[in-house]
């Protein structure tokens, strides 16, 4: 049952990070955009936690940690960028 259950979740987060990507390329502002990039680091970190679960080791979730870390940074940079035009003052 559990194999099913992750096969279903892969699925889903798979299609999710498609229309994400849709909305990266095909956004009309370039906030949708910055939108559709974290969450797609969010699908991404659900999908290295998936695949933690499926493999049974942990080493996959301390790695959807670091990967969540550098998708904030980078989301709030980013914005920072938008509103200011500089990243460092």
């Amino acid at each position: 049952m559990i194999g099913f259950a992750l096969g279903f979740a892969y699925l889903c987060f798979g299609i999710a990070m498609l229309f994400c990507l849709y909305r990266v390329v095909f956004g009309p502002g370039i906030a949708d955009r910055v939108l559709a990039l974290d969450t797609m680091t969010i699908n991404a970190i659900a999908l290295l936690a998936l695949f933690g679960i499926d493999k049974g080791t942990g080493i996959y979730f301390e790695a959807s940690l670091l990967f969540a870390m550098v998708g904030f940074i980078s989301t709030v940079a980013y914005g920072k960028f938008i509103l200011r035009g500089d990243i460092i003052e």
